[in-house]
């Protein structure tokens, strides 16, 4: 059995493993046991390919496997890993391990969240492997499923509304990516040579007069997921509504799987539309960066800020893509990388803190520095990363994407929208600031929270382990950014970057 295959088998058989179970301690431990496996095997699945690109082994995909499923389609199940790939598997491993820890408590029907848990796990692990897109899509649709169950039973507020608007909407985009993955099947070669395999396509090479429309419905069916402007509005009220560890997993890794597959499928395989119609997408995402970070800045709600912080970062990932530049589509990995710690570790300390004050309204919080100080010095580095503090993951990327963007060749409009983004900066450090100064410092509001607890070991073992991976980041980004970089080459075709 192909080792890649393994990120997909451990979570299955966690899922059997749960199923005996009967009291929350044989959870746990089942939990803890596969989610550790998971970390431990992206680590080594690193190791792995480093040394292989270390040894001199140029080959676009590493720990490639093949098998077939349906022939008169050509559909195989293949799979594969680039350093892009490698980079989202060891993030998808983080998020879900901490996740566990973040749901230590979980009730009520604690075994059948753990299942849904798992089941999402399994699509995104599936997802980032893929190199058949018929595959991909199978696991994109396993990873989305889930989300309404795990939302409109274990959610918040206004669950089953949120719940079903979410599902709606991506359910939507996935109708959009179906009718672009079959265009671009009958596309890729001629008749009785069409394959699904993103490899196999992109040498075959298909016709400029096709990519044209299927670049915008394939880029538009991933978008959605990626909280591409106008069709955003399904995020905020998803994460405000999702249980914690389902909201970091929700926003640190699943919304990437829409930055990752406009990259993988739709600029890759469709290059000379990314040119010539990149344009309008730049001017949504553009949009998508600066109404996320104001729609941030007015809101009261601890989630909703940084659900909507989570549609200007996301949408910061499309724009760098859109400008084809080395730079900027490094940038863009790097920023996934980034806004998924960074997030997650964010949802992970609003659900700590709500689960002690019973409310996420700002107004009704204030000087939690002096009654819980692990979980507010834990968001005032969540909160430094998010604004781009030098020294955390936030710094590196969005100056990579900001220099990629500007870099010669961009012309004048682009360097114009790129302007208008930068200023997200600003405004990203105005709500920051504004929630921490409101929240953690100063008196506190209501006289309840002096009997507060601070962080059990639990929940400080998820934070800490986000928290080395943005200063690790953020120190030492160039082993990181090599990585991403050297796929690029790999990949690189002559019309691919400006």
């Amino acid at each position: 059995m192909n080792f890649l295959s393994l990120f997909v088998l451990i979570p299955l058989l966690m899922m059997l493993a749960l199923l005996p179970c009967k009291s929350m301690k044989q959870i746990r431990g089942v939990m803890v046991a596969g989610a550790s496996a998971l970390l431990a095997g992206a680590v080594a699945l690193l190791i792995a390919f480093m040394w292989e690109r270390n040894a001199g082994n140029t080959a676009e995909m590493l720990f490639t496997a093949s098998e077939l499923w349906f022939a008169p389609m050509n559909i195989h199940y293949a799979v594969g890993v680039d350093g892009i790939s490698v980079a989202m598997l060891l993030l998808s491993s983080v998020i879900v391990f901490t996740g566990v820890f973040a749901s230590w408590t979980m009730q009520p029907l604690t075994k059948e969240f753990f299942l849904w848990y798992l089941l999402l796990s399994t699509g995104v692990f599936g997802f980032f492997i893929s190199v058949d897109l018929f595959t991909m899509f199978m696991f994109y649709e396993v990873a989305l499923i889930p989300m309404y169950l795990l939302i409109g039973i274990w959610g918040s507020g206004k669950k089953e509304y949120s719940a079903m608007k979410l599902t709606l909407m991506l359910m939507g985009g996935s109708a959009f990516l179906l009718i672009g993955i079959l265009g671009i099947y009958f596309n890729s070669g001629p008749a009785g040579e069409q394959t699904m395999n993103i490899l196999e396509i992109a040498k075959h090479y298909i016709p400029v007069s096709a990519q044209l429309w299927l670049f915008p419905i394939t880029f538009l069916g991933f978008g959605v997921l990626g909280a591409l402007f106008p069709f955003h509005t399904w995020s905020p009220d998803g994460h405000a509504s999702a249980p914690t560890a389902v909201s970091m997993l929700h926003a640190g890794v699943l919304m990437k799987l829409g930055g990752y597959g406009c990259f993988r499928v739709a600029i890759f395989l469709m290059p000379e539309a990314a040119h010539e119609l990149g344009w309008i997408f730049v001017i949504l995402t553009t949009i998508s960066v600066l109404y996320g970070a104001f729609g941030a800045i007015v809101q009261t709600d601890l989630k909703y800020i940084n659900a909507y912080s989570s549609v200007s970062h996301c949408g910061l990932v499309l724009f760098a893509i859109l400008f084809l530049t080395q730079t900027s589509m490094t940038g863009a990995v790097m920023q996934m990388l980034s806004h998924g710690l960074m997030t997650a570790l964010f949802f992970a300390l609003i659900g700590m803190i709500y689960g002690r004050t019973h409310t996420r309204d700002i107004r009704e919080m204030g000087g939690l520095m002096k009654v819980m100080p692990f979980l507010a010095v834990c968001y005032v580095i969540a909160g430094l990363a998010s604004l781009g503090l030098p020294g955390l993951s936030g710094f590196v990327s969005e100056m990579s994407i900001f220099f990629g963007a500007f870099q010669k060749g961009a012309s004048l409009f682009r360097r114009a929208l790129t302007v208008a983004a930068c200023a997200s900066i600003v405004v990203t450090a105005v709500y920051i600031l504004r929630v921490v100064g409101k929240i953690l410092y100063g008196g506190v509001q209501n006289n309840e929270h002096l009997t507060l607890k601070d962080a059990t070991w639990y929940e400080k073992i998820s934070l800490t382990t986000l928290i080395v991976c943005i200063a690790a980041i953020g120190i030492a980004p160039l082993w990181l950014s090599d990585l991403i970089r050297e796929s690029f080459l790999a990949f690189k075709r002559g019309v691919l970057f400006l």
